[in-house]
């Protein structure tokens, strides 16, 4: 999954300045990825994607729409995606041209473009994108009120639950928990099992926890660190469940695939996960998959309902492209109506195209989709600074393990610590 759902095992920061000279090195074994049609011949447009099983099929009906005006190749990248981005970030700072339309995790939108890596959608080709786009996911593609990104497909986690053992989802964390507790009392499976290990799941989880107690870990320009008081709500809540006795006892160094399993096992009540977490569990066990319902990730306070982070991935055209104008049509094809249906039913990437959830054959692959698109209609979106990679990083160490919290002085960490992340901003892994 190229989304807050693949498990990013982070490097130091190293700051950009030499970056560019020590990359072009890097990069130069790579050069022969790039296809130049300086000849006249039909251009070659690169599209670098993080692997997805069925793509490749995607390209091929683009490449049949082209019409042989174009030909596009599918060059895969790395499955983890601190890999991905540091290929892509070597690549762009020594200004590989042969590199054409750019799978981003939509972490990465305001990074690079802030370092001109990336072209701003203009005219017919941002209104085309901006149409019938979920308001989410275009937020996590724009950069100063400008847009660089075209959402291909978003990500939210869902809370799965066995309703042999719980009659209604919980509305919140505390519910959850005393629900898990009476459970373990009676001897029955309880664990609550969710994404607590040193890395960018931590900080998915407790940014939902954040926004949905109302708070601000960012300023709106994404310029100062806030984390207020609903922040410290949240880092409170946090603790409160790790230490509650109901998570799985590896929790501090869970990812999601172990949580999957272990809910698979039938060891849990509850899970808080990523949707590839179902049709997984159809194929390993028909049986409890009969048993297992889907909810809205409980909230912090019954009356308000809870606002759980996006992934996804956006397409940007590299601004070193020699070819442009075919990269941002390539992009629209590959994102277009028809594409993201055929993903999100043959791989299971949730679709950034309102319409394409009303789609019939949405309804079998997909029979949890309107609780997706609840939330994604009412999203939690991560800081949106060209400094988020930073940002993660420091926040998922203060954060671990969770039972360490110290709500007040933890938020205090992590203003200082977010502050300094925003002072250097536009780093290399």
């Amino acid at each position: 999954m190229t989304d807050p759902g693949t498990a990013r095992h982070r490097r130091r920061p190293a700051l950009r300045a030499g970056a560019a000279a020590a990359a072009l090195a890097l990069v130069a074994p790579l050069a022969a990825c790039g296809t130049d049609d300086g000849g006249g011949g039909t251009p070659t447009i690169n599209l670098y994607y993080p692997p997805e099983q069925n793509l490749q099929k995607v390209v091929d009906d683009c490449n049949t729409r082209a019409e042989g005006r174009y030909k596009i190749a599918y060059r895969v990248l790395p499955r983890q995606a601190d890999d991905q981005r540091v290929q892509l970030v070597r690549r762009l700072a020594a200004e590989d041209s042969g590199m054409d339309v750019l799978g981003l995790d939509v972490t990465w939108t305001q990074e690079f473009a802030s370092a001109k890596w990336i072209r701003e959608w203009t005219g017919q080709d941002k209104s085309e994108v901006e149409q019938g786009t979920l308001a989410g996911p275009l937020d996590t593609a724009r950069y100063e009120g400008k847009l660089y990104g075209a959402p291909k497909n978003t990500n939210v986690q869902l809370l799965w639950y066995r309703s042999d053992l719980v009659p209604q989802a919980p509305k919140t964390w505390d519910d959850m928990i005393t629900v898990a507790k009476d459970l373990k009392g009676q001897g029955k499976p309880y664990q609550v099992l969710t994404m607590g290990a040193q890395y960018e799941g931590l900080v998915v989880l407790y940014n939902t926890l954040a926004e949905s107690a109302g708070g601000k870990i960012l300023s709106d320009d994404g310029k100062q660190a806030v984390m207020d008081d609903g922040t410290v709500k949240a880092l409170d809540q946090l603790q409160r469940f790790a230490t509650s006795g109901v998570t799985s006892p590896s929790f501090s160094n869970s990812t999601e695939d172990p949580v999957r399993l272990d809910f698979q096992s039938g060891k849990g009540a509850f899970q808080v996960n990523w949707p590839f977490v179902y049709p997984a569990l159809q194929e390993a066990d028909p049986e409890l998959a009969k048993k297992v319902k889907w909810a809205r990730v409980p909230g912090i306070d019954a009356n308000t309902p809870s606002k759980v982070t996006i992934g996804g991935v956006n397409m940007a055209v590299s601004a070193y492209s020699k070819h442009p104008t075919e990269s941002f049509e390539v992009a629209k094809c590959l994102r277009d109506a028809k594409n993201q249906k055929f993903s999100a039913i043959n791989d299971g990437v949730p679709p950034t195209i309102e319409a394409v959830y009303d789609d019939p054959e949405m309804d079998e692959a997909y029979p949890m989709k309107e609780t997706i698109l609840e939330e994604l209609k009412e999203p939690a979106v991560r800081p949106l600074t060209p400094a988020y990679q930073s940002i993660s990083t420091v926040m998922s160490a203060i954060l671990s393990p969770p039972s360490a919290i110290r709500p007040e002085q933890t938020a205090k960490e992590l203003r200082k610590a977010i502050s300094d992340a925003l002072q250097s901003k536009g780093v290399l892994p």
